[in-house]
C-alpha cells in the first residue's frame, strides 16, 4: 500500500456491480457502468478529493481474461515471493492471451489494496475460486464485497464460506442501495484488512465526515436562502379596478414561475453538493416531488395539520393563512385564491376580528391604482416548501452514483395524512420556523439573520436525522400541536 494516498483496485466480473461500487464509494457518477463484457481494457484511476486534496484512490480495472491459467502460472512459480507479481507481468505482457491478467494485476503489484466483487445473487464457479486464490496468492491487502439485492440472497451462504478462506474481511453491500451511512461503514471495513492501513484510512474517514458536516451546513444555507427568497417576494404593478381580477391571475402566475425557477436552482445546487454532477436524478413518477407545488395532493400530503396551523398562526402575531379549503388549490388562484368561510371561525378567534377582508389574507391587495403582492401571509407554504426540501434531501443522499435508473425503485403512494416531516416536529421546532416566517414578513435585518441562522441549524439536525434514517416520513402525524 503506498503511504501518501491510499489506493483499492476495483476487482470483478462484468455486470456483477464491480463499477457500480467504484462509483458509489468514490460518488463520482462518470464512471461507466455497463454490462457488456470487455468494455473496460485499461486500469482507470478515480481520486477522491477533498477541498482540492486527494484522501483516497479507487482504480477501475479489466476483468479477468484467463484465472485458471494465471493461477497455474502462480502455482508453478519459483522465485521470490515478493517478485511474483511483477514476474508474470513481466512474463506475459506481449501476450493478447493475458493482456486484461496483467492490466488488472498492475496497480495490486504497485501497492494497491484489493477490493473483490462478486454479485451474490447467483452461485459460486469454479472460475471465482481460482480469482480468489490468484488475489490470496498476490499477498495484498484484500476485501471482498458481496454486491447483494435485498431479494436474492440464496447464494450468501455459499459466497460467505469460501470468502472467509481467501480474504482479510467480507462485507455485504448494495452499490445501488449504499447511502452515507453505509460507505462510512465500508470504509470502516477496509482499517481492518491490514494494521498498516488504519491510520490513514482513520484519517479518510474524518475526511469524509468533516466533508459531509460541510455539506450539510450549505445545503441548509441553500434551503434557508431559497426560502427567504420565495417568502419575501415582493410586487407592485399598476393597475385600474376594472383590471384587478387579471392582473391578479398574472402576478400568481409570475410567482409561481419565480418559485419553480428557485426551487429548480436551489435543488441543482443540492445536487452538486452531493456530487451528482450527471445524471439528471430525476424523480419517480409517485414521488410526491413530482407533483406540483400548488396541486391539491401537494397541499394535503405536506406540510403541517389545521390544528398544528392554527398554533402556528396564534403564535405568529400575524395575518397566516389557516386550513386552507384544499378545493381551491391548483384550481383557481392558489395562494392568492380567496378563502372560503370553511376556515372564518377558526382564523377570526385567533385574531378577535375578521381578518379575512378581501385577499390581504394571501398577500395581494389593491392600494389606489397599484396592485401589491407579497411578502407570503400563508405560514402553510413555509412548512409545505419545508417538506419539499427535506424530501429531496433524502432523495438526493440515499441515491447512490452507482445507480443509474428507477427499474426497481418503489415508493408508498400517500393516501390519507400528513406524509412530511415538519408535521412530525416538535413545538419548539416549529417555533423556529415560525420565528423565520415573521422576520421574513418584518424584514429586518438583523432579526432575520438571527433567525436564518437558527433555522439553519434545525435544518442541519434534520439531515442527520435523514442520514441516520430516524424519520418519519409519510407516516400519519394524527393532530398533535
Amino acid at each position: 500500500m503506498k503511504a501518501s494516498v491510499p489506493e483499492f483496485a476495483i476487482i470483478g466480473h462484468p455486470n456483477e456491480g464491480k463499477s457500480s461500487v467504484l462509483s458509489t464509494l468514490a460518488e463520482d457518477d462518470s464512471v461507466r457502468v455497463s454490462p457488456i463484457p470487455g468494455e473496460t481494457v485499461v486500469c482507470q484511476a478515480f481520486p477522491v478529493r477533498i477541498d482540492g486534496r486527494e484522501i483516497i484512490r479507487f482504480i477501475d480495472t479489466p476483468g479477468f481474461q484467463n484465472p485458471r491459467q494465471t493461477l497455474q502460472w502462480f502455482r508453478d512459480y519459483q522465485g521470490p515471493e515478493e517478485g511474483m507479481l511483477a514476474a508474470f507481468i513481466a512474463a506475459h505482457r506481449d501476450d493478447p492471451a493475458f493482456r486484461d491478467d496483467c492490466e488488472l494485476l498492475v496497480p495490486v503489484a504497485e501497492g494497491a489494496g484489493v477490493i473483490f466483487v462478486v454479485d451474490g445473487s447467483r452461485p459460486l464457479r469454479h472460475v471465482d475460486r481460482a480469482e480468489m486464490e490468484i488475489l490470496r496468492l498476490s499477498g495484498a491487502p484484500r476485501m471482498a464485497v458481496i454486491n447483494c439485492k435485498e431479494d436474492e440472497t440464496g447464494f450468501l451462504d455459499q459466497w460467505q464460506n469460501e470468502f472467509r478462506k481467501h480474504f482479510n474481511a467480507v462485507r455485504l453491500f448494495n452499490s445501488c442501495r449504499a447511502n452515507y451511512r453505509q460507505r462510512i461503514d465500508l470504509l470502516e471495513s477496509l482499517k481492518a484488512i491490514d494494521q498498516r492501513l488504519a491510520p490513514v484510512l482513520r484519517d479518510v474517514i474524518e475526511a469524509f465526515q468533516e466533508d459531509w458536516e460541510v455539506r450539510n451546513q450549505r445545503a441548509a444555507a441553500l434551503l434557508a436562502g431559497f426560502l427567504q427568497d420565495v417568502l419575501a417576494y415582493r410586487r407592485t404593478v399598476p393597475c385600474a379596478p376594472e383590471d384587478e381580477q387579471r392582473r391578479r391571475q398574472e402576478l400568481h402566475q409570475a410567482y409561481r414561475a419565480y418559485v419553480a425557477s428557485r426551487e429548480q436552482q436551489m435543488r441543482q445546487a443540492i445536487r452538486s453538493l452531493f456530487k451528482h454532477n450527471i445524471f439528471n436524478l430525476d424523480l419517480p413518477p409517485q414521488s410526491i416531488l413530482a407533483e406540483d407545488l400548488f396541486s391539491r395532493r401537494t397541499w394535503e400530503f405536506l406540510g403541517l395539520s389545521e390544528r398544528q396551523i392554527i398554533v402556528a398562526g396564534a403564535l405568529g402575531g400575524a395575518a397566516l393563512g389557516v386550513g386552507i379549503d384544499a378545493a381551491t388549490i391548483g384550481t383557481s388562484f392558489g395562494l392568492f385564491s380567496a378563502v372560503g368561510g370553511l376556515i372564518g371561525a377558526g382564523a377570526a378567534a385567533l385574531k378577535g376580528k375578521d381578518i379575512l377582508s378581501g385577499v390581504r389574507l394571501l398577500g395581494m391587495r389593491m392600494g389606489g391604482e397599484q396592485l401589491q403582492v407579497g411578502p407570503v401571509a400563508n405560514i402553510q407554504l413555509l412548512y409545505i416548501l419545508l417538506d419539499r426540501g427535506l424530501l429531496f434531501y433524502a432523495h438526493v443522499i440515499n441515491w447512490a452514483h452507482g445507480r443509474r435508473d428507477y427499474e426497481h425503485l418503489t415508493q408508498p403512494v400517500p393516501v390519507a395524512g400528513k406524509g412530511g416531516l415538519t408535521s412530525h416536529w416538535r413545538r419548539e421546532q416549529r417555533a423556529i420556523a415560525d420565528r423565520f416566517f415573521r422576520a421574513v414578513r418584518k424584514g429586518h435585518e438583523g432579526e432575520l439573520e438571527e433567525a436564518s441562522v437558527a433555522l439553519q441549524d434545525l435544518l442541519r439536525d434534520q439531515f442527520i436525522d435523514i442520514a441516520e434514517d430516524r424519520v418519519p416520513f409519510g407516516e400519519s402525524s394524527g393532530e398533535s400541536s
